[in-house]
């Protein structure tokens, strides 16, 4: 990690009228997260296909108990944010920031603070009846499960969905078009912990240079940015955002 970049970065960032971060899996992982994918990913112990829409449309009991299984594994109660979620929360606090746009669904940036956090895939929290549109928190629906082996129901008769994105379903289009309008007009964007791979967020950074901005990629592997980011910090994300924040 170069001083001078960070500084540089810092001073990007002092001087934007808007910025924002578009944060990945590797934000996470230092918290205990687990990846989905590579090794040791969630996906090498449950079959990604088990969590698609068709399934949960075709089967909704069976869906929820794989959910619950793999539930379990990625949401541990003593995982809490760690110092790249809390830097990020002090740069919006500080108003170096405007808003985190986040493929995550484990909830550690509203955790540690941020306020303004769009939510690309959806959340692991909450869980939302199909028929009639009633939320409830996912621990409660996984109780359901727990004690009847069955999907839950709402009163109404629907079934609960979890508000995550499952495979065969489309991202949010409110969340997607305010992801876009805000790479458009950010001044700096900084992609942490995201290998840049997955479309239609790893095209974000296209937007911000598009539209003459600055982007900053912080990722231990290299992404598909390498060679077109003004700053690429191949480093831990909770080395380099923490000292950032320092540096301003």
């Amino acid at each position: 990690m170069s001083d001078s970049d960070v500084v540089a970065l810092a001073d990007a960032l002092r001087d934007a009228r808007s910025a924002v971060a578009l944060t990945g899996a590797g934000l996470s992982r230092a918290s205990g997260v687990p990846t989905f994918r590579g090794e040791d990913g969630l996906y090498e112990e449950f079959d990604e296909s088990a969590f698609a829409l068709r399934r949960f449309r075709a089967d909704p009991d069976a869906f929820w108990r794989d959910w619950l299984a793999l539930h379990e594994h990625f949401f541990d109660e003593t995982v809490a944010p760690n110092a790249a979620h809390d830097a990020l929360a002090a740069l919006e606090r500080d108003g170096f920031l405007d808003a985190v746009v986040t493929q995550n669904v484990d909830g550690l940036h509203v955790a540690a603070g941020s306020e303004s956090v769009v939510h690309l895939h959806g959340t692991g929290s909450t869980a939302t009846c199909e028929g009639c549109g009633d939320e409830v928190d996912v621990e409660s629906a996984n109780a359901v499960v727990e004690a009847t082996d069955s999907a839950p129901e709402c009163d109404c008769g629907g079934v609960y969905k979890p508000d995550t994105v499952l495979f065969g379903e489309r991202l949010p289009e409110a969340a997607l078009a305010e992801a876009r309008r805000r790479a458009a007009r950010a001044d700096v964007l900084v992609a942490a912990g995201s290998s840049l791979t997955v479309d239609p967020a790893a095209g974000l950074p296209a937007v911000t240079q598009r539209e003459g901005g600055t982007v900053a990629v912080v990722n231990l592997d290299a992404t598909r940015y390498a060679d077109r980011a003004e700053f690429v910090f191949r480093d831990r994300v909770e080395d380099v955002l923490p000292a950032v924040v320092d540096a301003l």
